[in-house]
């Protein structure tokens, strides 16, 4: 299960793994059913639903979906080991600065939001309310960068080796070194002839500007502290200037 995060290299990860001969991914990319309020509304959901976005063949020895709600959305998690304790989580880290940007734009190409970036992100707890008790799907730019809240909410349910983290940089720029963890973690055959892709990538209208990145900066820095000190990582990169 690929949950996330958004708008951090989920769409290239499926497109790697939709090209390995063992894996049989769901088609369309996200099926978004462990985060379909209807699915869950009435007890036990209706699986088959879930499972006829599934077309595996004899090869094929796992099979994988990309939601990257999924690591963001409350009960995902819950649902999902509900649906399969056995389950393997693969999640990519993006800046989550830069992330929160992407993601903006992405809205502002869709003419989801039409506030200015600025705007967005110092108005984003008073809008994201209108969604309570759930979180909002549009406008959470600064709350989906709080990875560690995430990660221990999935730790919860699925023990960490059975938890893949991966950085959106190293998947870019090292893709067959990433894959090779990815295909040891799932238990098959290594990647062959992996060449980088990039896939949905928005052309942005303008630079973030500076007063809005120092104030993700101080937003993130204590967040990403504990993230540092909960994987062994080294995010000095996302907090520069």
């Amino acid at each position: 299960m690929i949950c996330g995060t958004q708008k951090g290299g989920t769409t290239a990860l499926h497109a790697y793994f939709s090209e390995h001969p063992e894996i049989c991914m769901a088609n369309p990319k996200e099926v978004h059913f462990f985060d379909n309020e209807d699915h869950f509304a009435n007890g036990k959901p209706n699986y088959s639903r879930y499972h006829a976005f599934f077309q595996p063949k004899r090869s094929h020895k796992v099979l994988g979906e990309a939601s990257p709600i999924y690591m963001y959305w409350n009960e995902a998690p819950r649902r999902i080991f509900e649906y399969n304790p056995k389950t393997k989580i693969i999640v990519v880290l993006r800046n989550p600065i830069e992330r929160a940007y992407s993601h903006w734009n992405m809205e502002r190409s869709r003419h989801a939001d039409r506030l200015p970036f600025a705007e967005a992100i110092r108005t984003e707890a008073k809008r994201c309310r209108e969604a309570l008790p759930l979180q909002h799907r549009i406008f959470s730019y600064i709350d989906r960068g709080h990875y560690i809240n995430q990660l221990r909410r999935i730790w919860t349910y699925f023990p960490r080796d059975r938890v893949l983290v991966l950085k959106q940089e190293e998947l870019r720029c090292n893709p067959a070194e990433t894959l090779n963890q990815a295909s040891t973690f799932l238990g098959i055959t290594p990647f062959s002839n992996v060449e980088p892709k990039s896939v949905h990538t928005l052309p942005y209208n303008a630079t973030m500007a500076a007063a809005d990145r120092d104030f993700l900066r101080t937003t993130f820095a204590a967040g990403l502290k504990e993230l540092e000190q909960e994987l062994q990582w080294d995010c000095s990169d996302w907090l520069k200037p």
